[in-house]
């Protein structure tokens, strides 16, 4: 298939271009097929870190309800994800690692890329909305069972590098995903010794962690000092849009753009379990019922409009949500729109409204006619 009259996102620009694919792309030099009609072409989204959405979440989904979640997904732009679990039992994670190994792509959802376990190795006073009687301490054993019942599919983990047995954990957890710190307590010392055992990510920056301080940079100075990648929520709630910006300027090429989404994600306002918590959702801002602020409610393509809006050039954040987090985690089929790579694409109007996704080469939502 060929499209052509378009804006496309290659080797780190726009241009307009064209492109012609089948299940992998296969080149740009081309002037037929489907007029776009000057729209933009840009790699699919990669959301590394959520939970859920449409009522469905990761920590207690059942294997019917994955393809439903994935169709969710494609038609918000997103082409893979991490399919993320909260702090849950060691029974309830094993469940939930047969239910991914268990999981089959439909031609009309997004690919599940692997497995984001948000905990249980974290920081009590950190926690925010993680639960706190199923924290544990570290366990190498337990990571490498879990991925092994997954399928080999665990990509990333968030642990607390302060606590008991981290750093000797992250050591040897680096050779199985990528390890990321976070609900963590750490100061800028605790913290760079985690990077320094191999830790290079850092789950939802800014939220869990010691603030960002002149005499205490914490977690946030110790991630700009070890180079690492680092996660942002911007739904315009869990961060302020000129702290997003100012993010965005020290950590350029390093942000990766996640939604953090919850269950509650493309439904009305109320009340919503979160791994066994409740928590309500008002004016689409999710917090428990002791007001802690939980995930969010958004996702990329709202989340791709905020930064644009707040003044991060569009092939900035147009990488932050793709190229970014796939070389994070090693996902070298996606990410990018390369010969040979998959073709695994989105359609946007001039007001970054999707009109297609596709995925592997073929419509998994929308229309090509533009």
């Amino acid at each position: 298939m060929k499209i052509y009259n378009a804006k496309v996102f290659h080797n780190g620009s726009f241009s307009k271009s064209a492109i012609s694919f089948g299940d992998k792309i296969e080149g740009f030099d081309v002037n037929e097929g489907i007029d776009a009609r000057g729209a933009y072409i840009i790699p699919g989204l990669i959301d590394v870190h959520t939970h859920g959405a449409i009522g469905i979440d990761g920590s207690d989904c059942v294997a019917e309800e994955v393809p439903q979640l994935a169709r969710y997904y494609a038609q918000r732009g997103v082409t893979a994800w991490l399919f993320t679990t909260m702090t849950i039992s060691r029974e309830e994670l094993e469940r939930q690692m047969h239910v991914v190994r268990g999981y089959e792509r439909a031609d009309d959802g997004a690919k599940l890329a692997g497995v984001h376990l948000e905990g249980p190795f974290l920081s009590y006073a950190k926690r925010g909305a993680q639960k706190a009687e199923a924290l544990q301490r570290p366990n190498i054993e337990m990571l490498r069972s879990l991925n092994e019942i997954s399928g080999g599919k665990v990509k990333l983990i968030t642990v607390a590098p302060e606590i008991e047995g981290a750093l000797d954990f992250i050591r040897e957890a680096k050779d199985v995903c990528t390890v990321s710190l976070g609900h963590s307590t750490a100061d800028y010392d605790a913290a760079m010794k985690g990077f320094e055992a191999g830790a290079t990510h850092v789950t939802h920056l800014f939220n869990g962690m010691q603030p960002f301080h002149h005499r205490d940079p914490g977690l946030v100075g110790a991630a700009l000092d070890a180079g690492a990648y680092v996660e942002l929520i911007c739904d315009g709630f869990h961060i302020h849009p000129a702290m997003i910006m100012a993010t965005y300027k020290m950590f350029g090429e390093k942000l990766i753009v996640i939604s953090d989404s919850l269950r509650c994600a493309a439904m009305p306002d109320g009340q919503y379990d979160l791994a066994g918590q409740d928590i309500v959702v008002k004016n689409g801002q999710a917090r428990l019922l002791d007001g802690t602020i939980a995930g969010s409610s958004s996702n990329l393509l709202e989340e791709l409009k905020n930064v644009v809006s707040y003044g991060m050039p569009l092939e900035d954040a147009v990488r932050a949500m793709t190229e970014t987090p796939a070389k994070d985690l090693g996902l070298d089929d996606i990410g990018v729109l390369e010969e040979g790579r998959s073709a695994d694409f989105i359609v946007l109007d001039e007001n970054f409204n999707l009109l297609a996704t596709i995925i592997d080469g073929k419509l998994a939502n929308g229309s090509l006619d533009f």
